[in-house]
């Protein structure tokens, strides 16, 4: 289904101790996960592989009061946007490139003041080109007369 949540991220104040309270009480693999320098952010596995639901991230808390956050998967955040404006909502957080190609994020609080994120998956990797054949030359012998 379309817009379907995609993502979470859980702040923190002390990454070191929810790492631990989320591994500890529901299994999850918490690993750091590769970031520009000076940014740190700890990938959460919540399944195996084939298994139904979302994996999401951990960081640190970047303001008081910043709530978990749920991301919505949207085909376009600029017209996500346009769309939770027209309906009641408010923008917090305008849309942000995610590092290393993953695509953009934005955030809205709902009318009921919730706030929600939007993620807009970045385009597919390109492929390698397939390594070119080489073609044997076949000496040529000059016929002698």
């Amino acid at each position: 289904m379309a817009n379907s949540p995609t993502h979470f991220e859980i702040p923190a104040d002390d990454v070191e101790r929810a790492k631990t309270f989320y591994e500890k009480t529901f299994g999850w693999k918490i690993k750091a996960y590769p970031m520009p320098p000076g940014q740190e952010y700890w990938g959460v596995t919540t399944m195996k592989k084939g298994e139904p639901g979302i994996n999401g991230g951990l960081m640190k808390r970047s303001m008081p009061g910043q709530p978990f956050t749920n991301y919505i998967s949207v085909k376009s955040i600029d017209g996500a946007v346009q769309t939770v404006q027209a309906n009641g909502g408010s923008i917090i957080m305008p849309k942000q490139e995610i590092p290393g190609g993953m695509g953009w994020i934005a955030i809205f609080k709902d009318p009921e003041n919730n706030a929600v994120g939007l993620h807009q998956a970045g385009p597919p990797p390109k492929k390698a080109a397939a390594p070119k054949k080489k073609v044997a030359k076949k000496a040529s012998k000059k016929k002698r007369k």
